[in-house]
């Protein structure tokens, strides 16, 4: 059995593959408040000067029993992936609904018929992060999001979430094209949101497990994953409105089925 093979290899990777690492303070300060988040590693830059923040923020990490890590801040930015703003502090949190959308497509059931829904160039951090809370109540199985072309999970994510990020099922892929035609192998049809030549969302029944994909906020879905289509939906408007805000879109589809 080769290293890779072994269960406790496995174990060890689907445990880190469900870490989302927070930076910031106040973010990480406030994180570490909640108790029913499962904290990994705090990491602290060395160049931290004691007192204030920082203290209290080692102070919790030491009553709840979470490793602390020291870096460089070159070190610590590798980690955060944003040394402009981790101002010297950065957290790893245990997300189990955080998972590569490979690992999830192995365990989802066929008989799963939840939607699914995906971001295709959602960059404005807010509506990203109330997508994810309104994705995370709803009935919906998950969020499918993209690694490029969205908002980073930042603060402001979180913040517009309201916490939500943590507690929901996000399902991560590098490619959304490629992600979307592993899904549509498993059975699941594509639904692109649209205004032009679309069923109204109310009279779409779809037949087999969906997923629904929101677009850029001013460009709509990317004409790659256009291509991938296999149905076009979109919310009637009345009184000369164009169209909804894209996470106002988000909420009413991932209820529609209810």
């Amino acid at each position: 059995m080769n290293k890779t093979d072994s269960p406790e290899y496995i174990a060890k990777k689907s445990f880190f593959n469900r870490l989302i690492t927070v930076y910031g303070r106040k973010p990480v300060l406030e994180i570490l408040t909640d108790s029913t988040l499962q904290i990994f590693r705090l990491h602290l830059a060395e160049s931290n000067r004691g007192g204030g923040i920082v203290e209290q923020i080692k102070t919790l990490a030491a009553q709840r029993d979470i490793e602390i890590c020291y870096h460089s801040r070159e070190q610590l930015a590798r980690i955060s992936r944003n040394s402009k703003q981790d101002q010297g502090v950065a957290c790893d949190i245990h997300c189990q609904g955080y998972e590569p959308y490979e690992q999830a497509l192995e365990q989802l059931p066929v008989a799963d018929q939840r939607p699914l829904i995906a971001v295709d160039g959602i960059t404005n951090p807010q509506n990203l992060g109330m997508i994810i809370r309104s994705v995370t109540a709803s009935p919906a199985h998950g969020l499918l999001l993209p690694a490029k072309g969205c908002a980073d999970i930042g603060p402001l994510v979180i913040k517009a979430s309201a916490g939500t990020l943590f507690k929901g099922n996000i399902l991560r892929c590098d490619s959304l094209a490629r992600a979307l035609k592993a899904f549509k192998d498993k059975g699941f049809e594509i639904c692109t949101l649209s205004s032009h030549q679309a069923t109204p969302l109310l009279a779409f029944k779809p037949t087999a497990p969906v997923i629904y994909v929101l677009g850029n906020e001013t460009e709509g879905v990317s004409k790659e994953i256009a291509a991938l289509s296999d149905h076009r939906v979109g919310i009637p408007m009345a009184n000369g409105v164009e169209s909804l805000n894209v996470a106002i879109t988000a909420a009413l589809i991932a209820f529609s089925g209810l």
